[in-house]
């Protein structure tokens, strides 16, 4: 983003969260991630706008990850305000006036009324036999995955070896999304792909933002289009887009510093998954 766009999302996350702290803000941005999944029930969907995160098995373990469950649920709860506040999608709300933020198995028959789905730290993921078809299904009915938070090149490999066995590379291969590609103008012009580190990467590097040194110096955005060239999967490696959301609320710092940009990315990738 320009300087000029960055203080102008700046300016309005500032008075978002003015407006929040009288009505949806609970102090969420702690990190705290020891907080049991909320499945969907028949009763979970209302037609509004809920927050999907896809629950998997790991089969290995990544530094400063936690799987499925990485920056859950704070980072779910706070996009699904500032999407709220910055959008005109009526977001779906829990009784209680909270983010109505789902987890999701991914052969669950609730995986459909999901237009788009968040999964983190996919770096240790293995599909199970019955979870390739299902996911497959899914994607070709119309959903859309966005994958986060993938370190260094081990990483990478093992996530692009399991989407191949869902979508295979030779039918649908992974691309390198370029700078004027649609995503990176939906709601917000974005000149370049942010990297965003975990906060803890940040204070324990002083200040350094690739998890993985030289591994993992440039953050890159990935894609799987159908055959109308519309994205079903996006990728966003050597970046933790979702830690400028679940953090936002635990350091000024680092909020000023990432939280824009951070949301801007994310505010285009949803959107352009519900218009596409």
């Amino acid at each position: 983003m320009t300087p000029l766009l960055r203080t102008l999302v700046l300016l309005l996350l500032i008075a978002a969260t003015a407006t929040a702290q009288e009505q949806w803000y609970r102090g969420y941005g702690r990190g705290f991630n020891r907080v049991p999944p909320r499945l969907p029930t028949t009763a979970s969907y209302d037609g509004g706008f809920s927050f999907c995160r896809g629950m998997f098995s790991q089969w290995r373990r990544e530094a400063s990850g936690s799987g499925w469950s990485t920056d859950y649920p704070d980072a779910d709860v706070n996009f699904s305000i500032r999407f709220a506040e910055l959008t005109k999608v009526w977001v779906s709300k829990q009784p209680t006036g909270d983010p109505n933020h789902l987890v999701v198995p991914l052969t669950d028959d609730f995986l459909f009324n999901c237009p788009n789905l968040h999964m983190e730290d996919v770096g240790t993921l293995r599909f199970s036999d019955q979870e390739v078809p299902r996911v497959r299904e899914y994607l070709q009915k119309g959903g859309f995955i966005w994958v986060d938070d993938s370190w260094g090149p081990e990483a990478i490999e093992s996530w692009e070896h399991e989407i191949a066995r869902v979508l295979p590379a030779d039918e649908y291969p992974i691309l390198d999304l370029p700078l004027d590609h649609p995503v990176f103008r939906t709601m917000f012009q974005i000149r370049r792909l942010p990297q965003i580190p975990a906060i803890s990467h940040w204070r324990r590097s002083g200040g350094g933002t690739s998890e993985r040194d030289v591994d993992s110096e440039v953050p890159v955005m990935r894609g799987i289009s159908d055959r109308q060239g519309n994205l079903m999967v996006l990728m966003t490696h050597n970046t933790d887009i979702s830690d400028a959301w679940e953090r936002e609320a635990e350091d000024p710092e680092y909020f000023y510093r990432f939280s824009p940009d951070g949301y801007a990315v994310g505010l285009n990738i949803v959107l352009y998954a519900m218009s596409h």
